[in-house]
């Protein structure tokens, strides 16, 4: 039987994960699932530990893992998000972060030209190298002298991976983003690579545009993309830039892949959200795509597709939380997703309370 880990997190990651689990469960996949409700900031706080190895073993030992959010307002510094998502990103060796983007529902679209407003795009972003590899350091810190680096790590292997599995999902056309124009060194790394990857895929359209170029074209005709694949940083711009044209972050689903060694980290992109945590108020579509993800990890596209149909079907009856104009509460959104697969709303509940998500373990 294939487990899937889950670490609900802080803020509203325990609470959209409760009904992104009912629906796991609704599937019918046969997982089990192994929380780790005890990797949060609360533990940090106490122990100076975001996750030890006997988590990190318990993790890879997992088919897929369903992560929440991690980041909490009264830690001031980086080192406990980094020692979590980082740590996840890097020990698993997750290089794809793959973020699709489709808008579902036409009223969600801050678009006025109807013609333009038809998001169905995926950004590839390189997720383990770039500025976020934590390479770097400083100087004379507080002084008028101060200085700080923060180094843009590129590799060929880690840019010609990345690459190969951009035109391996591409349905019509991949866009090459950087800015190699201003960045050369790193510039020119990812234009051989990208030379020799465009040879490899004569069928597929291909193209390029620098990152200000981009970022601008997504905003005004985000239907003209189907693959985007680009660095760490541009990736997480413009993948953000692509949720809010598709309806906002709440709906943003996320996977961090090695498909060479099929591990898989599938979480929700907005983040812990302290400020409605609590509230009953988070939108649970994004978590629960990020479990249409999932299955389809595990080889269950059907089901996959069945909880995406789910999802358009309670954004277009309006039985979504406020931030996609409904009245529903975090429990109720995932309860109208349930209702649409044909399963009883009840099973949150129950779930919740044998797992007892986001507390100390």
């Amino acid at each position: 039987m294939t487990t899937v880990a889950v670490i609900p997190g802080d803020g509203i990651g325990p609470e959209v994960v409760g009904p992104a689990l009912d629906v796991l469960d609704a599937l019918g996949l046969g997982v089990r699932t192994d929380v780790l409700d005890h990797v949060n900031a609360r533990t940090y706080l106490r122990t100076g530990a975001a996750m030890t190895g006997d988590d990190l073993d318990r993790v890879r030992r997992s088919g897929a893992t369903l992560l929440g959010a991690v980041g909490d307002p009264r830690l001031s510094g980086t080192g406990y998000v980094r020692g979590v998502l980082t740590t996840l990103r890097a020990e698993l060796d997750v290089y794809v972060n793959y973020r699709p983007a489709r808008l579902w529902h036409d009223r969600l679209s801050p678009l006025r030209d109807p013609a333009r407003r038809a998001v169905d795009c995926v950004i590839v972003r390189e997720n383990t190298e770039g500025l976020y590899s934590g390479i770097g350091g400083g100087s004379r810190a507080g002084t008028p002298h101060e200085i700080a680096i923060d180094v843009d790590l590129n590799t060929r292997r880690g840019v010609s991976r990345v690459l190969e599995f951009a035109f391996s999902v591409a349905r019509r056309s991949v866009c090459l983003v950087d800015k190699a124009n201003a960045v050369r060194n790193g510039g020119r790394l990812w234009q051989r690579c990208w030379s020799e990857a465009v040879a490899r895929y004569p069928h597929v359209e291909a193209s390029h545009l620098y990152v200000d170029t981009a970022a601008m074209r997504l905003a005004t005709d985000p239907a003209a993309f189907d693959v985007i694949v680009t660095s760490n940083s541009y990736g997480d711009i413009l993948s953000d830039l692509a949720a809010a044209l598709a309806g906002g972050i709440g709906m943003a689903a996320s996977a961090n892949l090695n498909p060479a060694t099929g591990q898989g980290l599938f979480e929700p992109v907005h983040g812990s959200a302290p400020d409605i945590a609590g509230t009953g108020t988070a939108n649970p579509l994004g978590a629960i795509l990020s479990v249409a993800l999932l299955a389809e990890h595990l080889g269950r596209a059907e089901e996959a597709d069945a909880v995406r149909r789910a999802v358009a079907a309670a954004v277009a009856a309006g039985r979504v939380t406020a931030d996609l104009g409904g009245s529903l509460s975090t429990g109720e959104a995932g309860g109208a997703v349930l209702a649409e697969l044909g399963q009883p709303a009840g099973r949150a509940r129950t779930r919740r309370r044998n797992h007892r998500l986001g507390e100390d373990g």
